[in-house]
């Protein structure tokens, strides 16, 4: 497809965070994804986004299978139909669209292939918009430098995760936005936790149940409940380098809550 990841971007070595499960590892216009195949989701995805340069397109692009793999491989279209799940980004389609209108374009568009979707309950609240802005205000934060990042974001794949139509439903996800800070890498981790949402006890009930939740965690704590080798970014934690580590996870319940 194209480049994919590249560890570089930051200007200090960023590997992309290894899963210990076996993966496929697809290359697309400026991020990759790890594909587990056995769950039909990313174990991993990773995108590189240069805020200077970052266009706001009208949104294109079609959902899609991945012809690299195999359809029984990727959660497709049969996944979502007819109920009340969103195939949600885990690239957001906005992060790899910058450079030229051309390369924005290609690159915005390749977020719809299925192996960058997963399912998340449909419908908004303050949590959950609030995850989806997490780049944005990581960005706004780092803009006294040259406003690039690397995020990784992904579903974390239990075995007892529900299962629903031949998957099993994640119920929580993971994101780690990386950032260069003078000449050292700093970096931010947390989760959205949509548990009290998902029910697939009698086929499928996504309501009123609860909501969606929205935590800063350690990233150490992320890549151990996620099983993924995370490299340099655990030590360039900022929540844990300033002292804020809790017992638990911080609950973010508005941007200002947020530690960088």
């Amino acid at each position: 497809m194209s480049d994919g990841y590249d560890p570089d971007f930051l200007g200090i070595p960023l590997p992309l965070p290894s899963p210990a499960r076996a993966v496929t590892r697809l290359d697309y216009p400026r991020f990759s994804v790890l594909l587990d195949e056995r769950r039909r989701f990313a174990a991993v995805t990773g995108v590189v986004i240069d805020g200077a340069t970052l266009r706001d397109l009208p949104r294109t692009g079609e959902w899609r299978l991945d012809p690299r793999v195999s359809a029984d491989a990727q959660a497709g279209p049969e996944v979502y139909s007819r109920n009340d799940l969103d195939r949600g980004h885990l690239v957001r389609r906005r992060d790899p669209g910058w450079g030229t209108p051309a390369q924005a374009q290609d690159a915005t568009e390749a977020t719809f292939f299925y192996t960058n979707a997963a399912p998340q309950a449909a419908g908004f609240n303050q949590s959950k918009e609030l995850w989806l802005g997490l780049e944005d205000h990581v960005l706004t934060y780092a803009e006294s430098t040259d406003r690039r990042l690397a995020v990784f974001t992904a579903p974390v794949l239990r075995d007892d995760d529900p299962p629903y139509r031949g998957i099993r439903v994640p119920l929580r996800f993971w994101k780690i936005a990386a950032w260069r800070d003078g000449d050292a890498l700093a970096a931010a981790g947390f989760v959205l936790d949509q548990s009290d949402l998902v029910d697939t006890r009698q086929g499928l009930v996504v309501g009123p149940l609860g909501a969606f939740r929205t935590f800063q965690m350690p990233i150490a704590e992320i890549a151990a409940e996620a099983g993924v080798e995370v490299g340099p970014l655990a030590a360039a934690d900022t929540f844990v380098r300033r002292g804020l580590r809790p017992a638990t996870a911080r609950e973010l319940r508005r941007r200002d809550d947020i530690v960088l």
